[in-house]
């Protein structure tokens, strides 16, 4: 599955993300913001387009109906932001800290999560299309009632994550780890495992695994 990667010039002016409140408009466009602080904003609306973030902490922020494109986020804290009902595309987050960001109702297209602690995130009937998870912790995030088209999960802890009437045909978690997981028997029809999981996940088949067995 191939990841579109945010479409960037390589030549952006800096700037601080409180300059977004001189403009017009809430929007960032065609910058990068370095190591600043925009704790505990709530704005509606945002647009970021085009931007680079290093080294910044979005905590307790409140995005809601954000717009997002082509956009990078690097070594950037966000725990606990709400982007609900927003639109993000074409956006990579790279060891990034998510805990508890609250994505509910977003859409989520060409977005790569890159080592991020996305533990107790809210992905509640979130849309995704061509998302990748690679080496992200996700314990104890909800993706109840999400869309997931060609989503990839490598190498996750998806440890106590909530699948719960969310389809997981044709999402291949064989690579992942957990202790429990939060599925039901339907959801994991088409779901691609690794054969320590299946025999896991036979119990919710009402299946019993013999050993030892010869003909």
């Amino acid at each position: 599955m191939k990841i579109e990667s945010p479409k960037i010039h390589p030549d952006l002016r800096s700037a601080n993300f409180h300059d977004i409140f001189y403009e017009e408009e809430p929007e960032l466009i065609n910058c990068t913001v370095v190591s600043s602080q925009a704790d505990n904003e709530v704005i509606d609306k945002v647009v970021f387009s085009k931007v680079i973030f290093k080294n910044t902490t979005f905590i307790n922020c409140t995005f809601m109906n954000i717009d997002m494109t082509d956009v990078v986020f690097e070594n950037c804290n966000l725990s606990n932001t709400r982007m609900c009902d927003g639109i993000i595309h074409r956006a990579v987050f790279k060891d990034c800290k998510l805990l508890g960001a609250d994505f509910s109702g977003a859409n989520l297209g060409n977005v790569l999560f890159e080592n991020c602690d996305l533990n107790l995130s809210n992905f509640t009937e979130t849309r995704f299309k061509q998302v990748g998870f690679e080496g992200a912790s996700l314990k104890s995030g909800n993706f109840f009632d999400a869309e997931l088209n060609k989503v990839r999960l490598y190498h996750c802890d998806l440890n106590d994550v909530d699948f719960t009437q969310t389809i997981l045909k044709g999402i291949d978690i064989s690579t992942c780890t957990y202790e429990q997981i939060n599925v039901t028997a339907e959801s994991l029809k088409g779901c691609e495992v690794s054969p320590n999981q299946a025999i896991g996940f036979s119990r919710l088949l009402g299946l019993k695994i013999k050993e030892g067995i010869s003909f």
